[in-house]
């Protein structure tokens, strides 16, 4: 009976120690498990964006993108362009129309540092361009918008070289010389050199015909032909280097033929006149 009773207390106090031991392993674990739980942030309101739609849009938006192509080509019209060509490229007493003249001509313009100009001139020369690459697509962009058409910006592939030899002596070495120095012309006018324009620049030349060149359709020059013309003057662009000698200007067979005759000439007379100093002694 003794042990009866011993074996019933220790049942009844052994749920109490369990307990007690329960409580002590919450309590220990409880500050960290709480550190582990992350944290539920603030409880959506109406107020809310993301609680009044799912799909609105975060508070932080994007950077605001640059200006579109289309207005930055206007901006630098009027800040350049307008005050000779018009507003809407209409033309006026300092400049004539842009409306039909196509991205060709304004790009070979431009991009060649022709244009703009800061006063009037006859014949504006090649110089550095004032805008960037981009700058300048803008700005043909915008003048194309007047409409009217014109020729587009040609797009050059290698050609033939003796077919360019060709159509260059045919059509270009009257005016640009053989080797494309440039020669001078009427009115003080001349025909530029040729050594620093591009591929895509000379093929423009040929299609809108700046100052006094004319101009060459694609019913006189085919596309094939202009890439054969370009093919070459790059090719005499590659052999400007002089191998020695005085290059006379650069200016053909014919000048340097004439040089040679005056400087044998002269020669021969000097001879002449010593041997004659000599039979008179």
């Amino acid at each position: 009976m003794q042990q009866h009773a011993s074996i019933g207390a220790v049942q009844r106090h052994r749920p109490r120690r369990i307990l007690a031991v329960g409580t002590a392993l919450v309590l220990a674990a409880g500050p960290a498990a709480l550190a582990a739980q992350p944290d539920p942030g603030p409880t959506p309101t109406a107020a809310s964006p993301s609680a009044a739609s799912p799909s609105a849009a975060p508070a932080s938006a994007a950077p605001a993108s640059a200006a579109p192509t289309g207005e930055r080509g206007a901006e630098l019209y009027r800040q350049r362009c307008a005050s000779c060509h018009g507003e809407q490229g209409q033309g006026s007493q300092r400049g004539p129309s842009l409306v039909g003249v196509g991205p060709a001509s304004v790009d070979f313009q431009v991009g060649t540092g022709r244009m703009p100009i800061p006063d009037e001139m006859s014949q504006p020369r090649r110089d550095e361009p004032v805008f960037s690459a981009d700058e300048i697509a803008a700005l043909v962009d915008h003048v194309a918008s007047f409409g009217g058409g014109g020729p587009q910006v040609p797009r050059v592939v290698p050609g033939d070289l003796p077919a360019g030899r060709e159509i260059f002596a045919a059509n270009c070495a009257p005016c640009h010389g053989a080797t494309g120095a440039g020669a001078a012309l009427t009115d003080g006018r001349d025909a530029p050199p040729l050594y620093e324009a591009s591929a895509v620049q000379i093929a423009e030349a040929v299609r809108v015909g700046p100052g006094l060149m004319p101009v060459f359709p694609s019913q006189v020059l085919t596309d094939q032909q202009v890439d054969d013309l370009t093919t070459y003057v790059r090719r005499l662009q590659s052999e400007r280097l002089d191998r020695g000698g005085n290059p006379l200007g650069r200016l053909g067979p014919l000048v340097e033929g004439l040089v040679a005759w005056i400087a044998t000439l002269g020669l021969l007379v000097a001879a002449a006149r010593w041997l004659g100093k000599r039979a008179e002694e």
